[in-house]
């Protein structure tokens, strides 16, 4: 049997392991991938420290894979071989239970997620349920599409489902991974654009995405200057930090809401008043599916925009692993194949 690169977890907090393991056959409804970047995010840590209930080890981590279609498994309709395509966390659904009868899939009770669930892009190889690949344009190249499979599908998909309407408030809290993709969607949408972060040393690089407000929420209450500028119709959380997060309720306009989709461990600290008196909403978003992330790659090749990114080879996964979860990086760390 044909072999392939891999890198793997074996066990709960375990080390990065570089194997060789056979290439893996498409079964029906599937369709194998060869990977050509793979995207480190931080709910790999899931996989590394074994924190996801019922994960079966060994298992090989990534949900933000861009590469081509190399095989298809029986009854696999629509896709070709040697197709650019890409695969996020969304990695498949059951059709049957009462969310996916209602179409909502990324709800799925039985919802696999890529890498967790079944092996994922940290190899050469993976297989995946033909229901979550995405089609991926051509003019995005393979390390530029990585990320969008995770940090750009949960960033575009939550703004343009939140309700703001172009020309309103909206806050981007946070100009690292998530954010500094969040501040380039939300101006290509036609938001009035805030970038909330901590230093002004941001302030810079914010404006070159697409801020037309800087708030350097080290220098002062970050709500109050979000009033200062009107209230926010929209503030998106992207940094995962409660006490943070918690005092950005008070930037809301009224009817404004909060989209938490960075996902802070410790408890949020919220007064019931600050929402009833302006009937403010406090909402969290997943990613979506394959088709939200084709709509993704879709809207960053018409508009330009593109996540800043630090290339690794597979050979490098524990530098790559290391840079991300230390916050280093700059801004995502995408593993390449080859």
């Amino acid at each position: 049997m044909a072999k392939m690169k891999a890198a793997q977890i074996s066990k709960a907090g375990g080390n990065w392991e570089l194997v060789e393991r056979e290439i893996p056959a498409p079964g029906p409804g599937q369709v194998r991938i060869k990977v050509e970047a793979c995207g480190v995010c931080h709910s790999d840590m899931m996989v590394k420290d074994g924190l996801w209930p019922g994960l079966q080890f060994p298992r090989i981590p990534g949900h933000e894979i861009a590469g081509r279609i190399d095989a298809l498994g029986a009854g696999v309709q629509d896709w070709k071989v040697g197709q650019r395509v890409g695969v996020g966390w969304h990695g498949g659904h059951c059709f049957h239970c009462e969310p996916c009868r209602r179409g909502d899939f990324i709800l799925c009770r039985y919802g696999k997620v890529t890498g967790i669930s079944h092996d994922g892009g940290y190899a050469e190889y993976l297989v995946s349920p033909a229901e979550a690949v995405a089609a991926m344009p051509e003019e995005l190249t393979a390390d530029e599409a990585a990320p969008l499979l995770c940090a750009g599908i949960t960033v575009f998909n939550g703004l343009r489902n939140a309700g703001a309407r172009p020309g309103d408030l909206v806050a981007v809290q946070g100009v690292g991974g998530l954010g500094h993709l969040g501040i380039q969607y939300a101006n290509r949408m036609g938001f009035n654009t805030v970038a909330l972060a901590r230093g002004k040393d941001k302030q810079p690089l914010a404006t070159e995405l697409g801020a037309k407000h800087y708030i350097d929420s080290a220098s002062g209450d970050s709500g109050q200057a979000l009033q200062k500028l009107g209230g926010a119709r929209l503030i998106l959380a992207t940094a995962p930090d409660a006490k943070s997060i918690s005092a950005l309720v008070g930037g809301l306009a009224p009817g404004g809401k909060l989209l938490i989709i960075a996902a802070a461990m410790e408890p949020l600290s919220i007064s019931a008043l600050d929402l009833i008196g302006g009937r403010r909403t406090i909402q969290g978003w997943p990613s979506g599916t394959a088709m939200d992330s084709q709509d993704t790659l879709q809207f960053s090749t018409l508009e330009g925009i593109r996540p800043m990114v630090e290339k690794f080879p597979l050979a490098k996964v524990a530098e790559a692993y290391e840079r991300m979860a230390s916050g280093k990086a700059r801004f995502r760390a995408v593993l390449t194949m080859g």
